[in-house]
């Protein structure tokens, strides 16, 4: 390939990125807004719906995919935090497009016990603002959801190293703020 194929490239690439992140952006719930509600099934197969945690917090996070270093990393985290999270009154769901089985694999596997939830249609992904164009696969984004049903926070691109004490901290913030 000669340089200029080489920048054309490197242009195209840089849009498409852009784009993704304006569109990403442009449709992901904000803060205040009502989280949109779901039903999707977990990795027991059970129905799970959104609304039925209203009254308490859910940290509701999307990842790309089941058995990958990141999201393992991530979840891993959130798994040794789940005490943490029960004190704050929270729930942790994971979600991503993979199916109910690599949910299951992953969760056995990985010794992982809160819900991750089977979106394999892409449409609970794409509602948050959390699928990636072209590759349909959820990119690494979290919502807190407080009990009333409300985006409290977002996270887009997270790293998932310290993903879940970041959570934790502002879950912290956001509890104070309510308590007043």
């Amino acid at each position: 390939m000669n340089v200029r194929w080489l920048v054309w490239l490197a242009v195209l690439v840089v849009a498409a990125v852009l784009a993704q992140k304006v569109l990403a952006s442009s449709s992901t719930p904000s803060v205040g807004a009502p989280a949109p509600d779901f039903t999707l099934s977990s990795q027991e197969g059970t129905s799970v719906s959104l609304s039925a945690y209203r009254g308490q917090w859910v940290v509701l996070y999307f990842y790309p995919k089941d058995m990958t270093t990141g999201c393992t990393i991530e979840a891993h985290n959130f798994q040794r935090d789940q005490p943490e999270f029960a004190k704050r009154g929270a729930v942790v769901l994971g979600v991503s497009v993979d199916s109910v089985d690599s949910h299951k694999k992953f969760c056995t596997k990985e010794g992982l016990n809160f819900k991750l939830l089977a979106d394999s249609d892409k449409k609970v992904t794409e509602e948050y603002g959390s699928l990636m164009p072209m590759i349909h696969i959820a990119q690494r984004n979290t919502f807190i959801i407080d009990p009333q049903g409300k985006i409290a926070k977002v996270y887009t691109s997270v790293d998932p190293n310290k993903h879940s004490t970041e959570v934790l901290a502002a879950l912290d913030e956001l509890q104070k703020s309510a308590a007043k």
